[in-house]
Formats: structure tokens, C-alpha cells, sequence
């Protein structure tokens, strides 16, 4: 698929301090790409080159295969980590202006502002200042805004922060939705449970370098250890072929017995259903691979001590 963005080998410091240091990802179209790092791994930095909020000192950014240009930014819609609504404007008249901004006229604003606010059950907040609304409450009108001139390509900066799970799952069904209406989303957060949930790709940054990126999939079965987890019942403990197979941990519960198995190299799955059948009655069989917050962690500390 035609990547929708380009950044490559983009790189800015900030006096001494490098932020970015040759940096290249590629977001296909309609995706959800994370953009993932700890804090001050110059994540946010990237997204403002993206918008042209920062200049990089070295790169291309590509939209759609050509230099982005200040026109293109009027197409994207961005939702910062610092929210920016003024605190003491009507709800309903900032969304308009906000709007109106990036290029809806006033009467398409209104109608589209209708539609979401209706949706989200909001239309009693049109003539409150924001500064009388909760932190969830201006996400939600954040949110909005962000979507409401229909962008083809949206970035999301920790979009769930304030919300509550339940107002956490709406925004999630919207971003999916708007995903298969044909928008391109890049996502960034530290939510890795929602990374995993949402995220067709992803891109590590870690003190303002690249290290890791690919398809979640692909990235998962790289990092597996060949751990299988056997839950079955039997009224002893399984006994496997050595060294082919090691039990690294076994559980006891509710008359059934769990068994995780690490695989060597010379045997497979098959062979330990083979070896398990004859002994047990097996309820579930799968393989553990790593989580992508343990992937997160791994990868971070390793590259933290080699810098």
C-alpha cells in the first residue's frame, strides 16, 4: 500500500541537545500508526515538523509523495498533548472559529458541529465557557474540532488523556471509524494497551533515534522466547522429553493444571501436542508472545545502555 507519509532521516537540535537524529518512518494510507517513546524521546518534536509548527535542520517530510507544504496543513488534523482552547470563549462560537480555520464556511460548520455534538450528547455545552467544563469534557470538544473538516490524515497526541474508560471506548469506535472512512492516523501514547487495540504499525523512538519499527505482528513474533502455555486436566503433573522441552512454571486451579513450556530449537509445537495428548486432556493451548509494552521496555533499556 502507497505510504500517506514520509519522514525520512529527519533530524533537529535544539542548542546542544539533540531532539532528533535522522529519523525515517512511513505510514501507509489508511492505517493506525503508534508513534511511541518515553518521555523527552522526541516524539512530539517529529509530529510539530509534521506540522510545520517546528523547522527540522535536516530531511523531507512527504505527504502523499510530495514535500508537505503549509497548504497541506490546512488537510490535517492534529490534537496536541497541551490542549489549546481559549478558556474563556463559548463552546459553541470556538468550535466555529477553530473551524472556520481550517477552511469550513460558517453555515458547514454549524451543520458538521450538529452532527458530532448530538453525537457525543453535548449540545447542551454550545453556550458554556470551556473553563466550566471538566478536562474530559474539552477533550471531547478538542476531539471534534480536530475531526470536523474531515482531514485525510490525523494526528493524535495522548488522545484519551482525562477521559474515562467509558468516554475512552467512544473515542476509540470514532477513531476506528474514521479510519474506515479512509483517514490515515498516526497515534501517539503510552497507553501500549491501546497501541496493541488500535495500531496496525508502530515506530519506537528513544533518545532521538529510531529503534524499532514494523507491522505489531511481525514485531511480536520477532521478540517471541518459543513459550507455549498448556491448561489441561490430569491428576499429575506433565512429563516432557528433555531437553526439548523446559516447564518454567506450572499453576494449580479449579481442578485444572497450567503448564508454560519453553521450546529448543530442535522441536516445535506439534511434537509437544504430541508429547501432552497421551498424559492430559487438553483445555487450551497457545503461545505466549511478548506483550507491546514488554517490547517497549526491553527496547528502551537495551538502547538507554548502549548510548
Amino acid at each position: 500500500m502507497a505510504a500517506a507519509l514520509q519522514t525520512i532521516n529527519v533530524s533537529k537540535t535544539f542548542t546542544h541537545v539533540k531532539a532528533l537524529d535522522a529519523v525515517s518512518i512511513e505510514v501507509e494510507k489508511q492505517s493506525i500508526f503508534g508513534l511511541l517513546g518515553p518521555n523527552g524521546a522526541g516524539k512530539t518534536t517529529l509530529i510539530r515538523i509534521i506540522n510545520m509548527i517546528t523547522a527540522m535542520d535536516e530531511g523531507q517530510v512527504l505527504l502523499n509523495g510530495h514535500p508537505v507544504t503549509q497548504d497541506d496543513i490546512r488537510h490535517i488534523g492534529y490534537l496536541p498533548e497541551e490542549r489549546g482552547l481559549y478558556k474563556k470563549m463559548k463552546v459553541g462560537e470556538q468550535a466555529v472559529y477553530l473551524a472556520r480555520l481550517k477552511g469550513l464556511s460558517k453555515q458547514e460548520a454549524l451543520k458538521h458541529l450538529k452532527v458530532w455534538f448530538e453525537k457525543f450528547e453535548i449540545t447542551s455545552w454550545w453556550n458554556k465557557k470551556v473553563e466550566e467544563l471538566s478536562k474530559g469534557m474539552q477533550q471531547k470538544v478538542q476531539f471534534i474540532v480536530t475531526v470536523l473538516h474531515n482531514p485525510k490524515l490525523l494526528i493524535f497526541d495522548e488522545p484519551f488523556s482525562g477521559f474515562d474508560p467509558i468516554n475512552v471506548n467512544i473515542l476509540k469506535e470514532e477513531i476506528l471509524k474514521l479510519r474506515d472512512e479512509g483517514a490515515t492516523i498516526i497515534f501517539s501514547t503510552h497507553n501500549m494497551a491501546s497501541v496493541e487495540e488500535l495500531c496496525d504499525h508502530i515506530a519506537l523512538i528513544n533518545n532521538s533515534k529510531l529503534i524499532l519499527s514494523g507491522e505489531i505482528h511481525d514485531i511480536k513474533q520477532r521478540f517471541k522466547s518459543n513459550i507455549f502455555e498448556v491448561v489441561y486436566r490430569s491428576p499429575k503433573d506433565l512429563l516432557l522429553d528433555k531437553p526439548a522441552f523446559e516447564v518454567i512454571e506450572r499453576q494449580n486451579k479449579n481442578g485444572e493444571r497450567l503448564a508454560k513450556i519453553r521450546i529448543n530449537e530442535t522441536a516445535n509445537a506439534n511434537e509437544l501436542l504430541k508429547n501432552v495428548l497421551p498424559q492430559a486432556e487438553v483445555v487450551s493451548f497457545r503461545e505466549i508472545l511478548p506483550s507491546v509494552n514488554d517490547i517497549f521496555i526491553q527496547e528502551v533499556e537495551k538502547s538507554s545502555n548502549n548510548k
